[in-house]
């Protein structure tokens, strides 16, 4: 088992488009971390993300609050389970936005357009 383990890596966290919307209404809610372009970003985003390109996160690592959970996103989950696995690693709180800004808009939670932060 650790050697499948070991080939597979750590299983990362992960939540459903639902359950991410349930914890961003909590009274202390999750950093919420974009990690895709600017131009995507720009196109739709959600409300409070911060955009932090996946090219960009392991110089801007200081810009994610170890002391808050965080929940990364990205177009489809791909960038953002990237992004997720780092955060890990790195010891921080992570879970990654299973089919990303795809399954958010599918089960058609809000969106903001525009530069947002």
């Amino acid at each position: 088992m650790q050697f499948l383990r070991a080939l597979m890596g750590t299983p990362t966290p992960s939540l459903s488009a639902m359950e991410a919307q349930a914890r961003l209404k909590q009274a202390q809610p999750p950093f919420l971390l974009d990690v895709r372009t600017a131009a995507e970003f720009r196109d739709a985003h959600i409300q409070g993300a911060v955009l932090i390109p996946l090219d960009e996160l392991e110089d801007r690592l200081a810009e994610v609050p170890r002391e808050r959970a965080i929940i990364c996103v990205c177009r489809s989950g791909s960038r953002s389970g990237m992004a997720t696995s780092q955060l890990v690693r790195a010891g921080y709180d992570a879970s990654n936005l299973q089919g990303g800004m795809i399954a958010w808009g599918m089960a058609g939670l809000p969106v903001k357009k525009g530069k947002g932060r």
